[in-house]
């Protein structure tokens, strides 16, 4: 099978898994684990087939962004993937569990860009200047990989494990954020589950922000006014298991609350 047909034949796979919430085997077996290019055009196979159904991109999000996670899967970068606005939910929004096949649940921090982000390299200054507001975030994470037995190069393949995300409703301008020391909470039925702040995001999320900014430019998608961007997560995630709400709230942004429907 030629390289190109493999790509799609894996995207399709993955794809169908999403559809049918039937997870299948790791593809690290037919991508080799440093082949990160391949990886990547499995994901935008999928997300190029999306967007020829009418789905809309709304912004992107960085995944990997814990050190301890990299070095559990020997890599040094975080990856990426696409956010689409059929995968987005309002605070306290119904979100369909039996849609979903093995979820977890990360509280963030989602920028909003009012600016196009085009430079090849980009600093902290070119972020603040570009970013409207910040809100609190929980993402839905959710392999297509059984028992979530994933590397590198399947959770890439694989969209970056995204699935969902919910976003707060209080926007708030980074001059009057400590990004690096805001701690966050994430609970349910009011037993905390996970906690932590923003520096266990790449150090402050801000970093993990430029890294996407450069790596969009470097393949010709730069981010643009209007995207979002969940930074990654802010402590461990805690699997989904049942019906309920899960808050997170992180100092300065309010709170979120993820509501999962049986």
């Amino acid at each position: 099978m030629s390289r190109s047909s493999l790509v799609h034949d894996i995207a399709r796979r993955l794809s169908l898994a999403e559809r049918t919430v039937q997870p299948v085997a790791p593809v690290r077996g037919e991508i080799a684990p440093d082949d990160v290019g391949m990886a990547y055009a499995v994901q935008m196979a999928n997300v190029d087939a999306r967007v020829s159904r009418g789905e809309r991109i709304v912004g992107r999000k960085i995944g990997l962004t814990s050190l301890a996670v990299q070095r559990q899967l020997g890599v040094d970068q975080p990856d990426f993937g696409a956010l689409f606005a059929s995968m987005a939910y309002g605070d306290g929004d119904a979100i369909p569990l039996p849609r979903l096949i093995q979820p977890k649940v990360e509280a963030e921090v989602a920028l909003v860009l009012e600016r196009d982000l085009v430079r090849e390299k980009h600093t902290y200054v070119d972020l603040l200047s570009a970013t409207a507001y910040a809100l609190a975030a929980i993402e839905v994470v959710d392999s297509r990989i059984v028992d979530w037995d994933i590397r590198f190069v399947d959770t890439v393949a694989d969209n970056a494990s995204s699935a969902a995300f919910v976003l707060g409703s209080r926007p708030v301008p980074l001059r009057e954020l400590d990004l690096a020391r805001c701690a966050m909470s994430l609970s349910r039925d009011g037993e905390v589950l996970s906690q932590g702040n923003g520096a266990a995001c790449l150090g402050n999320p801000l970093n993990a922000a430029v890294w996407l900014a450069d790596r969009m430019v470097a393949l010709g998608t730069p981010l643009r006014a209007g995207d979002v961007v969940l930074t990654g997560a802010l402590g461990p995630m805690v699997a989904v298991r049942e019906a309920g709400v899960f808050v997170a709230s992180i100092d300065g942004l309010g709170s979120v609350r993820a509501a999962f429907s049986g």
